[in-house]
């Protein structure tokens, strides 16, 4: 199989598995904060690389790494796995929630930028209109239509959801650019996100066990939606260009639409139909030079 169609796949599972954010944040914060939730996915991604590099016989790997490589993977893990959730649940707890869905989004727009700075890669206008068409598609199922519903007011936290939004944006420029073994790198990233989220859990929140409900959205959350998913982003960015993946993450709002239809029987509106034209007219624009 070629590289490109390898990463196509590989970001279609990311794109599956993050369109469930809605899903596991709803069902696994009924007794948790912000902060309390991050600590607890963290901790179960963390666990469930430390299990899966022990069985895969990668451990030792870690002994190869150099200072520098730790300090990368580490800086990396505070960017992606830490900071960029801390902003964004910072955004949702104290701004409207559809302004900053809509901002939210704007971080496959910062890989497109980043990798012409950073990566060397060219800027098409195919690629410029492939990204403002999934822009626009992602902003008409966020918004379902009713444009007078979102108002951006509150500048300062707007601008925070938009530097966590740089932040997921330039992780992703990054890691495509550091050499080192998936797995391995992985764990230290989730070892940083959760030995950070329980400083800031202790120092904003409280310490706080999950209640029953809460246990099944967090281990799905934490293996899956942030844990191995992480796998599959990295694979995606080393086998094609970044700015050819990114546009794919538009599909995750249409697809989150379609899992709280199906979970929590909200609505199926034709302006989702639309949404999606325009996300796969971005698609077919999004071609590989």
């Amino acid at each position: 199989m070629k590289p490109k169609i390898k990463a196509v796949l590989y970001v279609l599972i990311c794109v599956a598995l993050w369109a469930l954010i809605p899903v596991v944040s709803k069902l696994g914060q009924a007794n948790l904060d912000n902060h309390q939730f991050l600590f607890w996915s963290s901790a179960v991604s963390f666990l469930a690389f430390i299990v899966t590099t022990a069985i895969t016989k990668r451990t030792k790997v870690f002994l190869s790494y150099r200072p520098t490589d730790w300090l990368k993977a580490i800086a990396l893990g505070f960017l992606g796995t830490y900071l960029y959730y801390i902003l964004l649940y910072f955004g949702y707890a104290n701004a409207q929630g559809l302004e900053v869905l809509v901002l939210q989004y704007s971080w496959p727009i910062f890989i497109v930028i980043l990798s012409v700075f950073i990566l060397k890669e060219k800027l098409t206008f195919a690629r410029v209109m492939s990204i403002l068409l999934g822009f626009a598609g992602v902003f008409l199922i966020l918004t379902k239509g009713n444009f007078n519903g979102i108002h951006f007011e509150n500048y300062s936290i707007d601008i925070l959801v938009l530097v966590a939004a740089f932040v997921f944006g330039l992780f992703s420029v990054l890691s495509k650019k550091v050499q080192l073994e998936a797995y391995t790198m992985i764990t230290v990233y989730f070892l940083t996100a959760t030995v950070a989220s329980f400083f800031s859990m202790l120092y904003f929140s409280e310490f706080s066990l999950p209640t029953t409900d809460a246990i099944i959205p967090i281990l799905v959350n934490g293996l899956f939606v942030n844990g191995f998913s992480y796998i599959f982003w990295i694979k995606a960015l080393k086998g094609a260009k970044a700015s050819f993946v990114a546009p794919f993450i538009f599909l995750i709002p249409m697809l989150s639409a379609f899992y709280l239809i199906v979970f929590f029987g909200e609505k199926l509106l034709p302006i989702y139909g639309l949404g999606l034209l325009a996300v796969i007219l971005g698609g077919m624009l999004n071609k590989e030079k």
